[in-house]
């Protein structure tokens, strides 16, 4: 997800994060404390690519650790071992897929290092599936990695209004009602989407932030409205939620809501002790506890486990 120009992609307590794999581990597959940039002190050599035939993107040809994870081994002193990981969703598609006011940019793929990924079931705004999420699936399992989902929330067009607002458990004829069944909607299609591409996760983490083109109102109300409609689809449907945002981008987009879930927090184009540092208390979104920080580098999303999570890992994360 990106927030701000940036981009980034976004429960009850433990059991919420995601669905593991039984496949045998990728022979550089670690666990790791997460990633900043190369020591100052001694910049390791960039592991030799070549692009693949089928994918477009690259391949390793020798299993090597990226300097992006080693970096960041200090970090994990006093943090219960962060675990380093990884979000991606429709930029990590190969180019030529996507609607037009989101192409896809074959973007970087996560670092071999990484032990789970967070996939994004959306290629921007709602109501549109990430392209090659089933593709991004299978090379979750392919390489024993944890994974869980992740859906941008927008605002509806009025064609999706129109479509879905008398259309679910609120009350259609109140404009909040509409809005509501409009949230609800866009959860159950996101589910759709999670079950055609054979993405199994205990929680959806709610990505609430600007969505360029796709703008949110200027009611915080009306969108706060939505995203419980959207809260809801998920929890009836059996699975844990949790939010991915920053306390002024929630605050823009929906005011003083508190759902009170999980937080998957955002530091943006920084490092991975800034990511760490809002696991800190007083940092929160709306009221949940802090499970990740996410940060981007080198055109990446890296995220880290925030303190004690990395000790409940097989609660948050389920294996393919």
């Amino acid at each position: 997800m990106r927030w701000s120009g940036v981009v980034t992609c976004a429960a009850a307590t433990a059991a919420l994060l995601v669905q593991a794999c039984a496949a045998e581990p990728a022979p550089s597959a670690e666990t790791v404390p997460a990633s900043s940039s190369p020591s100052p002190t001694e910049e390791q050599p960039a592991t030799a690519a070549e692009p693949d035939a089928a994918t477009g993107r690259e391949r390793r040809t020798a299993p090597r650790r990226d300097p992006l994870a080693d970096a960041v081994e200090g970090l994990a002193t006093g943090s219960d071992e962060a675990v380093l990981g990884a979000d991606i969703s429709w930029p990590q598609c190969p180019r030529g897929m996507g609607i037009p006011e989101r192409p896809t940019q074959g973007s970087p793929p996560p670092v071999d290092e990484a032990r789970y990924v967070v996939l994004g079931l959306t290629n921007g705004p709602s109501f549109y599936p990430n392209p090659c999420l089933a593709d991004q699936v299978a090379d979750v399992r392919a390489r024993g990695r944890m994974a869980a989902a992740y859906a941008v929330a927008s605002y509806p067009e009025p064609v999706r209004l129109a479509r879905h607002g008398d259309d679910g458990p609120y009350d259609g004829g109140t404009r909040l009602g509409a809005l509501a069944n409009t949230g609800y909607a866009q959860a159950q299609f996101n589910l759709a989407t999670m079950a055609d591409a054979g993405l199994l996760s205990p929680i959806v983490w709610i990505d609430v932030e600007p969505v360029p083109d796709f703008e949110w109102s200027a009611d915080r109300e009306a969108n706060a409205a939505v995203i419980g409609g959207l809260a809801r689809g998920y929890r009836d449907a059996g699975l844990a939620i949790g939010v991915y945002s920053t306390p002024y981008l929630w605050d823009q987009v929906v005011g003083g809501l508190e759902l009170g879930v999980p937080e998957w927090r955002a530091a943006g184009h920084t490092s991975g002790a800034a990511a760490l540092a809002t696991c800190a208390p007083g940092e929160d979104i709306q009221g949940g506890p802090a499970v990740m920080g996410q940060w981007v580098e080198r055109n990446r999303d890296m995220n880290l486990t925030c303190p004690g999570v990395s000790l409940e890992l097989e609660r948050w994360f389920h294996q393919y």
